[in-house]
């Protein structure tokens, strides 16, 4: 199967859009300087974190997808030969918006999208106020440079949908995120919601023998409308290995690019030796379809 670098642009956001594309560009750049084909932004990378507040104004940040945006990092992939991953606030009609990963194909261009199916709402993470659920399902994108699943954030903490992208036959999950610390409760917390997050995704990857790539963004965002704590986002971007092990990991509070060589051997020779797609029992996961089991 050989061999693929992916890029990893952990970013600090601003508060202007124009400020954020300048940023992702130069960074997308330089990752494919570093040899990166592959190359993944974080969650909603054109704005600051908005879902801290309910705010109606936020709505004017989304647009089209296919859109401007997704034409000039169409551009940027093409002229670098790469594969761009990226997460826009989409626009579907008045009123119907969904949090959305695109994926870009320098050779073949525009090769789809992936709406985000699992919508959060807690404290400084109000995300059913702007998203609707996804109504596209799992999917894989056949690049050039290998098949490739798109999650975000949230999906990040669900078994089934890691398994339902891998069993399409995803090389690599990919995984665009926003997520942080409420300052707070960072000193009591902190470290156990983080190490909870990572291992998660580290027990996707060796469930289904693939690589997973989360790729977070970074440093401390007010809330919008100056009446909160703000959220500490961790960074901490990372590539994951089939077998669980961590690759790379970006810092902690700062803007950074990463990137892996990953051998795509590597997933046969795991799934050999740990087979646990051979042993499925398909027959008797029919309950999962449920809600819950108990009266």
């Amino acid at each position: 199967m050989g061999q693929v670098t992916v890029g990893l642009v952990q970013m600090v956001c601003d508060a202007d859009p124009q400020v954020n594309d300048a940023q992702a560009r130069e960074m997308i750049a330089e990752a494919a300087s570093q040899g990166a084909q592959m190359v993944c932004l974080p969650e909603l990378f054109r704005s600051r974190y908005f879902c801290q507040t309910e705010d109606e104004a936020a709505f004017d940040l989304a647009e089209p997808v296919p859109g401007p945006t997704t034409e000039w990092l169409r551009a940027l992939a093409q002229q670098l030969d790469i594969v761009i991953i990226a997460s826009l606030f989409e626009k579907r009609a008045p009123g119907l918006y969904h949090n959305t990963a695109v994926v870009l194909d320098g050779r073949q261009g525009y090769l789809g999208k992936y709406r985000k199916m699992h919508i959060p709402d807690d404290p400084l993470y109000y995300e059913k106020f702007y998203f609707t659920p996804g109504d596209l399902g799992y999917q894989v994108f056949t690049t050039t440079y290998g098949r490739v699943g798109t999650l975000v954030c949230w999906d990040q903490w669900y078994p089934e949908a890691a398994r339902l992208t891998a069993m399409q036959g995803a090389d690599i999950l990919f995984y665009p995120t926003a997520i942080g610390w409420h300052p707070a409760e960072k000193s009591e917390r902190g470290a156990a919601q983080h190490d909870a997050w990572e291992t998660i995704q580290r027990g996707h990857a060796i469930a289904n023998g693939c690589f997973v790539v989360a790729v977070n963004r970074a440093g401390w965002e007010p809330t919008p409308n100056g009446q909160g704590e703000g959220i500490e986002f961790w960074g901490q971007s990372f590539v994951c290995a089939p077998d669980g092990q961590v690759l790379v990991r970006g810092p902690v509070d700062q803007a950074a690019v990463l990137t892996a060589t990953l051998s795509l051997d590597q997933i046969e020779t795991q799934r050999r030796g740990w087979p646990f797609w051979r042993d499925r029992r398909i027959e008797s996961y029919q309950p999962l379809t449920q809600r819950f089991l108990l009266p």
